[in-house]
């Protein structure tokens, strides 16, 4: 690692950019980067309500197993993509890179309608993955970037929480399209497919108009860049409280540009030991809970509810429509009460109910109605403490390396919790014993709330305070300090 010895550039654009008033700008920026949750949401949507279908003899005649291979494909498709795209974004920009990612995404979905066989599907399923994965670390690094640091923890918990926009989208596709008095289910799943790309397309054009992130521009000595950028969003906002004119904090930089990854990786495990540990424990939890249900719901009410295919789909929409609710509910609250406890009362309550969900199943005093609702309230705060993992990872480590965390620990998070999970899970739905299937439902219980033990413990209290003061830049050391 070589850092720059030239003169250090002292800035307020933090400063500025956290003051704003909300504007048309923000909204734009949240439009335009987070249908990527809705996007995501529709992909595990759609696997989801699709599983039993594909196993037709007049689509793809996959088995249980087959259906979790191709999730499990897409999973790792987007642990390899967040990696590889988590580090370009930190080298590159934000802006490079969310246009690459969403391309990407658009090719592999569009692609996913038009396999003839489980190895293509898989392999299809695993492009798709990787745009997807690309896309956590780059939308969440601008999103956090561009938001005033007052607003930053309730809109990035709104913003992921739409991912469930997406899955209840994908909930009432699947069953219009499943329908076969409309479309022939042959036709239908791939048609279900093709919606994810048309939506992919469109965004593209609208993140024309997002700029890049003037806190990385600084950071790559582009400070007349970055100060065009900022001016640019002050003629459109309103007059902050205080004025124009009132003087603001600056931050003294020596700009470095790039790091390598084992310079971050580094800097994680010594310098950051311990929020690295606490953000790993959250991101695992939270992706073996969901990949572990979302992946798999439709074959267990196919196998052990009595539910028909093409009715699969009204059963996962409530459970989507409660996870959708919870962050745009409780938001707020993770800027007034604090990230530590409402992070570690949701993962709390979400594991412990959970629990009762699983003993139920276990003692065969659940329907299919009855299931889905004890979901649906589980997910209402589960949702929540997911939405602030993410939250988690992108602001508790320095500019230079945020991208490249938030990808770390997706792919870790999504490794461990994420791609085992639907293939377990589909293992143990194969066996055809519910007694297996609970365990592995105790299992995730028990994960959320150790989650929780280690947030009371290990969080830190980042609300109301800007990027910089929560972890300050690596180059706003002097060089000889790094």
């Amino acid at each position: 690692m070589t850092l720059s010895r030239t003169a250090p550039i002292e800035t307020d654009i933090p400063a500025r950019l956290d003051r704003l008033p909300w504007s048309r700008f923000h909204m734009l920026v949240v439009v335009a980067l987070g249908i990527t949750w809705i996007l995501d949401g529709l992909e595990v949507t759609v696997i989801g309500s699709l599983g039993p279908s594909l196993q037709r003899s007049d689509t793809l005649a996959l088995t249980a197993e087959g259906v979790g291979e191709a999730s499990s494909a897409y999973v790792t498709g987007a642990v390899i993509g967040a990696l590889l795209f988590g580090w370009l974004t930190d080298q590159m920009g934000r802006k490079q890179i969310f246009f690459l990612t969403l391309g990407l995404y658009v090719i592999g979905v569009g692609a996913s309608a038009c396999a003839w066989s489980l190895d293509s599907f898989a392999l299809f399923r695993l492009i798709t993955g990787l745009g997807i994965g690309g896309e956590y670390a780059a939308i969440n690094s601008a999103i956090d970037e561009l938001v005033p640091a007052r607003l930053r923890g309730r809109v990035d918990l709104m913003v992921n929480g739409t991912f469930w926009a997406g899955a209840a989208l994908g909930a009432v596709g699947s069953i219009v399209l499943l329908n076969n008095s409309i479309i022939p289910v042959s036709m239908a799943w791939r048609l279900s497919f093709a919606v994810g790309a048309a939506l992919g397309m469109v965004v593209l054009f609208l993140r024309a108009f997002v700029p890049e992130s003037p806190r990385w521009l600084m950071t790559h000595r582009r400070v007349k860049e970055a100060t065009e950028i900022v001016q640019e969003v002050e003629s459109h906002c309103p007059e902050p409280v205080g004025g124009w004119s009132a003087p603001l904090p600056t931050v003294l930089i020596y700009p470095a540009g790039t790091f390598g990854p084992f310079d971050m990786i580094r800097f994680m495990l010594t310098n950051y030991l311990s929020r690295t540990i606490y953000v790993l424990v959250l991101m695992i939890s939270q992706a073996f809970l969901y990949n572990a249900v979302f992946f798999t719901y439709g074959l267990v009410l196919t196998h052990y509810l009595s539910v028909s295919n093409q009715n699969v789909g009204w059963y996962i929409l409530p459970l989507a429509l409660g996870n959708l609710c919870g962050p745009l509910l409780l938001a707020r609250w993770f800027d007034t009460i604090g990230r530590r406890r409402m992070i570690g009362t949701s993962y709390a309550i979400a594991g412990v109910l959970m629990l009762l969900v699983a003993m139920g199943m276990q003692a065969h005093l659940l329907t299919a109605f009855t299931q889905t609702l004890g979901w649906s309230v589980i997910f209402f705060f589960a949702s929540a403490a997911a939405s602030s993992a993410y939250l988690t990872a992108s602001e508790l480590f320095p500019l230079e390396m945020r991208a490249f965390a938030i990808a770390v620990f997706y792919a870790l998070g999504t490794l461990f919790g994420g791609a085992a999970a639907p293939m377990l899970f589909g293992h143990l739905i194969g066996t055809g014993s519910i007694g297996m299937l609970v365990m592995g439902y105790v299992f995730a219980a028990a994960l959320m709330i150790i989650a929780s033990v280690v947030a009371f413990i290990m969080g830190v209290d980042a609300e109301n305070k800007s990027l910089e003061e929560v972890a300050p830049p690596l180059s706003s050391f002097r060089p000889k300090d790094a």
